[in-house]
């Protein structure tokens, strides 16, 4: 995932099914036209704990678009023509399970999907029951850490992920509005550690400084919410992308 590039790596987030029923694969090309590095697609879900409020309203659009997991999989078919970024899937147990966590993980990766991640998921059960399910079918499970995991968890983790390890920059839910310097001990940690996963920082990533301020401290960064923002009343969605990514890159 990450042997093309090596420094400040993008991976933008955007709700499936948003803003419009069959927004996805326009979002997800004109990502890649943009100049993002990977495209996390979420699932959108009723009761997403880890998502704030604008991720949480894209869900709740998406809902009422008719998304689902069957519907964004249909729409994903022969997605590998178009996209050649690596693509994660986010979102919570509960559909997931709904769907059939072994169905789920065999159709996501025929359609050529490369990870997933699901903040609900419990290490132990992960160990115990779906972390063999999602190796065989070669399915890259990123785990998150915050700062107030210990350094012990931190390495378990990292040892369980594979793809990155997720680093939420502060406990708070996405889109905060926090200043990524309060939490540069934690940053610090991180990366004397040496974990044998990329790390990518997330959370309150919104704009070129904080942007730049987190691949100071990791392989790259996950912005959400800022681009949820850039695109929700959008006439022409690759129009936004492009100055969306451009104001964050140049």
């Amino acid at each position: 995932m990450f042997e093309k590039k090596k420094h400040r790596v993008l991976n933008v987030y955007c709700t499936a099914g948003f803003p419009g029923p069959e927004s996805t694969m326009d979002v997800m090309e004109s990502l890649q036209q943009a100049g993002a590095d990977i495209i996390e697609l979420g699932m959108p879900y009723s009761d997403p704990l880890a998502d704030g409020p604008v991720i949480q309203a894209s869900g709740s659009k998406a809902l009422e678009n008719g998304m689902t997991i069957e519907k964004l999989f249909t729409q994903l078919k022969n997605f590998r023509s178009r996209i050649n970024l690596p693509v994660i899937l986010m979102g919570y147990m509960n559909p997931v399970l709904q769907y059939g966590f072994e169905k789920f993980c065999i159709d996501a990766s025929s359609l050529g999907v490369d990870g997933v991640i699901l903040p609900d998921l419990p290490m132990v059960e992960f160990e115990s029951e779906y972390g063999p399910i999602l190796r065989k079918y070669a399915l890259d499970f990123i785990f998150l850490v915050t700062p107030e995991t210990d350094r012990e968890r931190i390495i378990k983790l990292d040892e369980l992920s594979s793809g990155f390890l997720y680093a939420v920059s502060s406990s708070s839910t996405t889109g905060n509005d926090k200043d990524l310097r309060e939490q540069l001990t934690y940053f610090k940690t991180l990366q004397e550690l040496q974990l044998k996963n990329p790390v990518l920082i997330g959370f309150g990533i919104k704009d070129k400084l904080s942007f730049d301020t987190a691949c100071k401290y990791a392989r790259g960064a996950i912005i959400g919410s800022a681009y949820i923002r850039a695109i929700e009343n959008s006439s022409d969605i690759n129009r936004s992308t492009h100055q969306f990514l451009q104001s964050v890159l140049s």
